[in-house]
């Protein structure tokens, strides 16, 4: 891969190196807090928020290219805010709702800031990463080990029969796992055959996890991440050799999968867990204000809203959450808030497909991240992804990729230009 240069600003004090460095560990630290968020606010909250003051305060920028990110987020947090005038005892002492718009502001903001470190450096995306797996194999082992009630307390790390690891929630702890689970075939597939025992262990703790984690919307995220990195690779990497490698090892993984899930299954435990979350349909799905009836009655609600009826007033009213990411927009944000939302997804997918195969120091980060977003987009509809830190870090990421481009069009434009 040739070398891309890109504009920077040199460092004349070393004292200003070493901040700038100090910062980075600090970001790396606020990444593998995001794989321990048991309650709201969680010390990966109350860190990253520290890091923004701070960092902007030391004159990291917003670019015009990251400027729209913050534009649409501050837009949609305002929906939220007007929301709340909705709510009929929010002068009653209860905080809920403006707790529940103050860290999606959070989040908003920290989308934006993993953008701008990315665009300042892109030699971050590495370690982003890399402490991402760290986080996830650390969560991802202690959720299966309370699985299987390895020590005495293990227990807090299931939820329902089901591993949660140190998250809140199954649903949520499985696709977190699922980036770096991609990140390692990645590194599997195109890396050094020496390492890929190494990350071979990690990819398999990670999908354990993802399995135990019985959630439908893990596992159909992680089979179209598989199926669409695959897909993507093929289509950049041409010969017949790389070909035949990727075919090998994918081969290889299903058998390998297929014989770990037997083995797993011959535990009544797991088989009998699987098989009723393999029902399509769910008891709480269908029948009398099921997930998809609840889904019809809250979108017709919103067309009389504009609104919006206020965080976490839906459940008040059908005895569960939204449980698709649309009509949650719809009711938290109103319609500013859910146009906001989609238009930010949109284009945040745009900039993903235009960058995805480009021979870029960053291009595997950022198609990682791109499928990973889109997969989030399909199981959307059927969960709420709306407080999911690593979401939000995603589409930072891939935003600050796309930054990293137009940072070095303008350098190539200059370059051409020069006489």
């Amino acid at each position: 891969m040739t070398a891309i240069d890109l504009p920077y600003q040199r460092v004349d004090r070393p004292q200003l190196a070493a901040l700038r460095l100090i910062g980075t560990a600090c970001v790396a630290f606020g990444v593998f807090l995001s794989g321990f968020v048991i309650a709201e606010p969680a010390p990966y909250e109350l860190w990253v928020a520290f890091l923004i003051g701070v960092w902007f305060v030391l004159g990291l920028k917003i670019s015009r290219n990251v400027a729209p990110l913050l534009a649409l987020f501050l837009t949609f947090n305002v929906g939220g805010m007007l929301s709340l005038t909705q709510m009929r005892d929010l002068g009653g002492g209860h905080l809920d709702g403006p707790i529940y718009v103050a860290v999606s502001t959070f989040l908003a903001l920290s989308s934006v800031f993993y953008a701008a470190i990315i665009e300042d450096s892109e030699k971050r995306l590495k370690l982003i990463f890399n402490t991402w797996v760290v986080a996830a194999l650390i969560t991802a082992s202690l959720g299966i080990l309370g699985y299987f009630h390895a020590f005495p307390g293990a227990e807090i790390f299931t939820r329902y029969d089901r591993a949660m690891g140190v998250f809140q929630d199954p649903n949520v702890f499985g696709p977190y796992l699922v980036t770096p689970t991609i990140y390692l075939m990645h590194g599997i597939l195109i890396g050094d055959l020496k390492k890929a025992p190494i990350k071979g262990i990690g990819l398999f703790v990670l999908a354990f996890g993802i399995f135990l984690s019985f959630s439908r919307a893990a596992w159909g995220l992680f089979a179209f991440a598989s199926v669409a990195l695959i897909f993507c690779m093929l289509l950049k990497h041409r010969s017949n050799a790389f070909r035949l490698r990727i075919l090998v090892m994918s081969l290889t993984a299903i058998i390998l999968m297929v014989v770990l899930l037997v083995v797993a299954l011959q535990f009544h435990q797991v088989s009998d867990l699987f098989s009723t979350r393999t029902q399509l349909v769910q008891d709480y799905d269908g029948g009398h204000l099921g997930r998809f009836e609840r889904h019809r009655l809250g979108f017709m609600l919103s067309m009389e809203r504009p609104l919006g009826i206020g965080p976490l007033v839906f459940s008040t009213l059908f005895r569960e959450d939204e449980h698709n990411i649309w009509l949650k927009t719809l009711t938290t944000y109103g319609w500013l808030g859910f146009f906001c939302w989609v238009s930010m997804i949109c284009w945040t997918v745009y900039i993903g497909f235009r960058n995805l195969l480009k021979e870029r120091p960053w291009q595997p980060y950022v198609m990682i991240a791109w499928i990973v977003i889109l997969g989030h987009v399909g199981i959307g509809n059927v969960i709420d992804t709306d407080h999911w830190r690593h979401l939000y870090m995603l589409i930072g990421i891939v935003w600050g990729c796309g930054a990293l481009e137009q940072q070095y069009q303008r350098s190539l434009a200059r370059r051409e230009a020069a006489p």
